[in-house]
C-alpha cells in the first residue's frame, strides 16, 4: 500500500495528470486504452433494453406470433379436428343444451353426431369447451383467430403507414400548393364517417369484396385491409410532415439540393433513412389500434366472416352464454386485452429508446 501511494507521488511530481491515470489504470505512461465510440443503433438498444416492461411486451408478441402460426395447425394435428369442424350433438351439455365447458373430453360417431351402433367412434377433446350451439372447438378457433386478427392488423399497418409515409414526405418536402391539398385531405379523412361507410360498403359490395381471398385469406380480410389502410394513414402522415418539415432545412439536404440530387432521390436516400425511428414506433402502436378495429367490425358482424374465425367474432357469439358459460368473453376478451397492451408497451418502450429526450422516465 505503502510503495502505491509513493508511486503515485513520483508520478504525480514528474508526469502531473497523465501519469496519475496511467497509475489508477495499471498501465504505463504513453498506453492509451482503446475507447470505442458506440453506433446509433447500440445506443437504441442499450435503452430499449433496460426498459423491462417494454421487453416483456415484445416477448409476448413474439410467442402470440409463434402460437397463431405454428402452434395452431400443431394443436389442429393434436386434437385431431379443425377450428371449423362441427359437433352438434356431442359437444352440449345433455341437460341444459349448453356448449361443453373447458377441459372436456366426450365421444363422437361421424360428422360429429354421437356414436352409432356399427359405426366408428372416437374421443374428442376441447381445451376450452365450445364456443356454441354448433359445438366448435373454442381453444382452436381462439388460435385461428389470432391468425386473422394479426394478419388484418399487420397488413393494414403496412398500408396505412405506406400511403402516409408518402404523403407526408410529398408535404413536407415541397410545401406550398403540395403541402396544402394534402392538408386538406388528411383533415377529411380525419372527419370520415368510418363506422357508416363500412355498413354501406357492407351491404353494397360486401359480398363480392369478401370474397377477395387471394387463395389464402379469409372472407372479409382483404376488405379490412383495404378499408383500414385507406382511411388510417392520416396519423402517421402529420407526423412525417413534421418531421420533414424540420429535416429539409438542414445542410445535408441543401448539400444534396446543390450537387444536383433529383427530388426523389432525396426523399428517398436522404429523408426516409432520418424518419426510421418514427414510423417504426408508430406502427407498433398503429398495430394495436388495428387490432381493435378488427374486433369491433367483426362483433357487429362487418369484418371477418364465419366461419372463419377471429377474436371479434368469437366475442359477438359469446353474450347469449354470458350467465352460463362466461368464459366465452373471457378468453377472446383476454386476447384483445393483452395483445393491443403488448403492442402499446412495445411502441412506448421504442419511443423512450429513440428519443430519451422525450421520455418521461
Amino acid at each position: 500500500m505503502a510503495t502505491k501511494e509513493k508511486d503515485r507521488e513520483v508520478l504525480g511530481a514528474q508526469a502531473g495528470l497523465a501519469g496519475a491515470v496511467a497509475t489508477e489504470v495499471h498501465g504505463e505512461l504513453g498506453e492509451v486504452e482503446e475507447i470505442r465510440a458506440r453506433g446509433y443503433w447500440e445506443q437504441v438498444w442499450r435503452r430499449f433494453r433496460r426498459d423491462k416492461v417494454a421487453i416483456g411486451g415484445g416477448f409476448f408478441i413474439i410467442l402470440l406470433f409463434l402460437v397463431a402460426f405454428a402452434g395452431a395447425p400443431l394443436a389442429k394435428h393434436w386434437l385431431g379436428h379443425g377450428p371449423n369442424d362441427v359437433f352438434p350433438g356431442t359437444a352440449l351439455d345433455p341437460q341444459t343444451q349448453l356448449p361443453v365447458g373447458p377441459w372436456t373430453h366426450f365421444k363422437t360417431g361421424p360428422a360429429g353426431l354421437g356414436c352409432l351402433q356399427g359405426l366408428p367412434c372416437k374421443n374428442t377433446f376441447f381445451v376450452l369447451g365450445a364456443d356454441s350451439q354448433l359445438g366448435r372447438d373454442e381453444f382452436l378457433r381462439l388460435l385461428y383467430g389470432a391468425q386473422n386478427s394479426l394478419e388484418v392488423a399487420i397488413f393494414a399497418t403496412i398500408v396505412a403507414m405506406t400511403i402516409g409515409v408518402l404523403m407526408g414526405a410529398l408535404a413536407g418536402y415541397y410545401g406550398g400548393v403540395i403541402d396544402t391539398l394534402i392538408s386538406r385531405l388528411t383533415e377529411i379523412v380525419m372527419a370520415f364517417p368510418l363506422l357508416l361507410f363500412v355498413i354501406a360498403l357492407s351491404a353494397t359490395v360486401g359480398e363480392r369484396m369478401a370474397g377477395i381471398t387471394f387463395g389464402f385469406l379469409p372472407k372479409g380480410v382483404v376488405t379490412l385491409v383495404l378499408v383500414g389502410g385507406v382511411f388510417g394513414w392520416f396519423y402517421p402522415a402529420r407526423i412525417v410532415r413534421a418531421q420533414v418539415l424540420s429535416l429539409r432545412e438542414k445542410e445535408f439536404i441543401e448539400a444534396a439540393q446543390m450537387v444536383g440530387s433529383s427530388d426523389w432521390r432525396i426523399i428517398r436516400s436522404h429523408l426516409l433513412p432520418h424518419l426510421v425511428a418514427p414510423i417504426i414506433v408508430y406502427s407498433t402502436l398503429i398495430v394495436a389500434q388495428f387490432v381493435l378495429f378488427e374486433a369491433g367490425l367483426s362483433f357487429l358482424g362487418l369484418g371477418i366472416k364465419l366461419p372463419a374465425a377471429s377474436w371479434g367474432n368469437l366475442l359477438s357469439s359469446a353474450p347469449q352464454f354470458y350467465l352460463q358459460q362466461p368464459w366465452l368473453m373471457v378468453w377472446p376478451g383476454a386476447a384483445v386485452l393483452l395483445t393491443t397492451l403488448a403492442f402499446n408497451l412495445l411502441g412506448d418502450g421504442l419511443r423512450d429508446a429513440f428519443d430519451p429526450r422525450g421520455s418521461a422516465h
